[in-house]
């Protein structure tokens, strides 16, 4: 019975892995299971716990104490009298102290703890935002290397049917049998350009696996989703058309409306990295308050109550009962004690300084996130510009290649050209298509990127 639950998990288990992933699920399962996401999740947790810290220090504290000694010699009685005497003395004690003033210290803690729990949560939104985009660049590139697979298929289906032909030919003595054979050392070719193509297309998708945290990614395989349109057979040209038409809609709304610099100016209020940056100079400015709350002094209030037990070794008979004792010398108190600082070895003095040097530190930290940003929000903007500008060529190197191609098809099929002029087309045609469809892909992600700045 156990082996069979075991045989149903595995066969369900498998049937899940199988499941083809669209981008969606790749970067839902991503942020759920990546290391680094871990991490700033438990980061921000332990913000969590560093502000309760912070908040619990306005309480009071509760302390219980016991001691025995043992006193030789001149020493104090219960009666308060010092004599000579050899006693023990057991003691219990419960207290309580309460800051009542810190100079400011505890309320600007609790400040920066607020903070810095805003930085981790701002902190783990990025980490979730660069895998995200990462995820998407491995997606795309496993749907190119699906496309150049479907090139490579394509091309070989091409090449053995002309050696078919040419085998027909040759044998009616129509061509000359080395023609034959050429065709069918292309063929040869196109079959290793398969297997390299579908070999790169297992190394994309075991990247993207790997990116996901998946242990088993032997089925593993993508769902195109909303890139299925992209390089489909059927309804082909209608397909590309609308492909062009909202890739260039995208950019010609990025272009008119959205300038680098008006991108640049919502990231500065969206993006979490220039938030968190943000945030680290205003803890740090809290920082700086609480080095500068020592030089204040501290009243604090305390309270308790203990009692005593005396046993004199001499005059044994002069002992009272412990219980009695310890109603008898049953005492309380309350008090108030104020601490100022005169001359602490220039320690606070320095630890201002440090916390003035952080700050500039942290100003100097998010002078430079807005000027990295500011560069990368450039170099997508004109990446993306060019991407646009390279799909625009590629689509027309594939309109001349497949017109050359045709016209080469023609002549080699009538005996007018040879297979190597057939072959260099084909060749031409196919890296064309290859070219095209990595230009489709690159312009796509380079779109995804910008939006991920605008959002």
């Amino acid at each position: 019975m156990k082996k069979f639950f075991i045989l149903c998990f595995l066969c369900i288990f498998g049937k899940i892995l199988a499941q083809n992933w669209t981008l969606e699920n790749c970067i839902e399962y991503a942020i759920a299971h990546n290391i680094s996401v871990k991490q700033m999740e438990i980061s921000q947790r332990a913000a969590k716990t560093e502000l309760n810290s912070a908040k619990m220090a306005f309480l009071p504290d509760l302390n219980a104490s016991a001691g025995q000694n043992w006193n030789f010699g001149r020493t104090q009685t219960q009666s308060g009298l010092y004599e000579n005497q050899t006693q023990s003395n057991t003691s219990f004690s419960v207290g309580s102290q309460m800051p009542i003033f810190t100079g400011g210290r505890m309320i600007n803690s609790v400040a920066k703890a607020k903070l810095d729990l805003q930085a981790a949560a701002l902190n783990l939104e990025k980490a979730k935002d660069d895998i995200s985009l990462q995820v998407t660049s491995l997606f795309l590139q496993v749907l190119f290397q699906k496309e150049i697979l479907k090139i490579a298929n394509e091309q070989f289906s091409t090449t053995k049917q002309q050696a078919a032909q040419t085998e027909i030919l040759a044998r009616n003595g129509k061509v000359p049998e080395s023609q034959l054979f050429d065709i069918q050392a292309q063929e040869a070719n196109d079959t290793l350009s398969v297997v390299q193509a579908n070999s790169n297309l297992k190394l994309a998708l075991l990247d993207l696996a790997q990116s996901l945290e998946l242990q088993d990614f032997e089925n593993f395989d993508i769902d195109a989703g909303d890139f299925s349109h992209i390089g489909a057979e059927e309804n082909a040209e209608s397909a590309e058309i609308e492909t062009s038409r909202i890739l260039r809609r995208n950019l010609c709304e990025l272009c008119v409306k959205e300038t680098p610099q008006n991108i640049y100016n919502q990231a500065l209020a969206n993006r979490a990295e220039v938030k968190s940056a943000e945030i680290d100079v205003k803890s740090a400015e809290k920082s700086l308050k609480i080095a500068q709350s020592a030089y204040y002094p501290t009243i604090s209030l305390s309270a308790g109550i203990g009692t005593n037990y005396f046993y004199l070794y001499q005059n044994q008979g002069l002992n009272k009962p412990f219980s009695e004792q310890m109603n008898t010398n049953l005492g309380e108190y309350v008090g108030l004690s104020l601490n100022i600082p005169i001359f602490n070895r220039l320690s606070v003095l320095n630890q201002e300084k440090q916390a003035k040097y952080n700050i500039e530190n942290q100003k100097l930290a998010l002078e430079n996130t807005k000027k990295q940003l500011f560069k990368e929000i450039q170099t997508a903007y004109l990446n993306a510009v060019s991407a646009n500008e390279k799909q625009n060529a590629a689509a027309k190197a594939v309109a001349s290649a497949q017109e050359a191609f045709r016209y080469a098809k023609e002549r080699y099929e009538s005996g007018k050209s040879s297979v190597f002029e057939f072959s260099q087309a084909q060749s031409r045609l196919a890296q064309a298509q290859a070219d095209e469809a990595q230009a489709k892909f690159d312009y796509i992600f380079k779109i995804k990127v910008l939006e991920f700045y605008r959002k």
